[in-house]
């Protein structure tokens, strides 16, 4: 059964695509066949591995995904790249509960033969990120290791709460990852500290560190583990996916 991991924070700058980019990245290469999903308007998913954008976005145009997705530089990974059209910006964004269910049973039908499915969503909490949430199976959630890092999630957790009550059974929480950790700093470990006391189990072990070369990464249109896969970044993504992998 395909596993659908929905990467999703409502905040900005916290390292989601990174994440979204990296796992896929490090799933492909563990031999799993693996699809990124670019739900963001910003594109970065999609500009981060070198593929251009679409003109129009395949999921707003109900396109059959298969004849849609792109291949990626990586061996089993592919790209369904987004869509910097505003009319496809207004159009997911705007979605009634019709449409989103339509948008997502298009997705459901669409997605065997995968084993893993990434779906890098906007930094909101409307209705495109629920509809990405009620597709999947599992939410990631990174997190920065900085003073803000719990804002907000509280809100985050009901909406994926209320998405699980909408579907039960279906969706579950896959963790919360720490990114941009420095471990020299005090304030990280108050914040790691205060992360696992409040959320336990379902923070996941691996931390990802602050690395110049994850952030140089996308500029070579590449992930780090291609880009510097001796790295402390590299290192660390290919932990993450591992623990995914163990956690099936």
């Amino acid at each position: 059964m395909v596993r659908i991991l929905c990467v999703a924070n409502q905040k900005g700058g916290v390292g989601k695509t990174t994440t979204a980019i990296n796992l896929a990245a490090g799933l492909a290469r563990s031999g799993s066949r693996t699809l990124l999903i670019d739900l963001d308007p910003q594109c970065n998913a999609s500009s981060g591995l070198g593929i251009a954008p679409a003109p129009r976005h395949p999921l707003i145009l109900r396109q059959p995904i298969h004849e849609s997705v792109i291949p990626a530089k990586i061996p089993n990974l592919e790209l369904l790249p987004g869509s910097r059209s505003f009319q496809d910006v207004d159009a997911l964004a705007r979605s009634d509960e019709s449409q989103a269910d339509l948008l997502r049973q298009h997705l459901l039908r669409e997605l065997e033969g995968y084993d893993f499915v990434l779906i890098d969503c906007p930094p909101s909490l409307g209705t495109l990120t629920q509809t990405a949430l009620s597709a999947s199976t599992e939410v990631l959630m990174p997190i920065q290791c900085e003073y803000f890092a719990m804002e907000g999630l509280t809100q985050m957790i009901q909406v994926i709460r209320g998405v699980m009550q909408r579907f039960p059974g279906r969706l579950e929480f896959g963790g919360i990852v720490l990114t941009m950790y420095e471990a020299a700093l005090e304030l990280t470990h108050e914040v790691d500290a205060e992360v696992r006391d409040f959320f336990g189990e379902i923070v996941l072990g691996t931390v990802v560190p602050r690395d110049v070369a994850v952030a140089e990464a996308p500029s070579h249109a590449s992930s780090v583990l291609d880009y510097a896969p001796r790295s402390r970044g590299a290192r660390a993504y290919i932990e993450l996916c591992m623990e995914v992998l163990e956690r099936e």
